[in-house]
């Protein structure tokens, strides 16, 4: 049995080169380097634990919340909830200060789904 192929269409060369080149993985004799200055490693990390540590406050502030509004804290608990989020929440602003951000800084955008805070 045999083929016979017709009147089906050719590539030409240069359409032939164009594809090679885009499969063709590019070698360099250098692999990337990556840039990382001290500082900004330092602070990309600040950044991303007082983003967890604010996230984390909310949370528990909310639950503080939900949990005086049932009735079901006696009056020194919900004192010493108050008075830790106040002591959290100044040692938060410190910890900002020291790296350079603000509240919105902290407000990582997580793309489709919105800000985190």
């Amino acid at each position: 049995m045999t083929f016979e192929v017709q009147n089906l269409p050719r590539a030409d060369s240069a359409s032939l080169g164009d594809f090679a080149g885009i499969m063709t993985p590019q070698t360099s004799s250098r692999a990337p380097r990556l840039d990382l200055k001290t500082e900004d490693v330092k602070n990309g990390l600040g950044r991303l634990v007082l983003t967890l540590v604010e996230l984390l406050r909310e949370l528990l502030e909310r639950q503080a919340i939900r949990r005086i509004d049932a009735g079901s804290l006696t009056d020194e608990e919900v004192e010493r909830l108050g008075t830790t989020f106040l002591q959290l929440s100044e040692q938060m602003e410190r910890m900002k200060r020291e790296f350079g951000l603000e509240g919105e800084d902290l407000n990582i955008d997580l793309g489709p789904l919105g800000k985190l805070l």
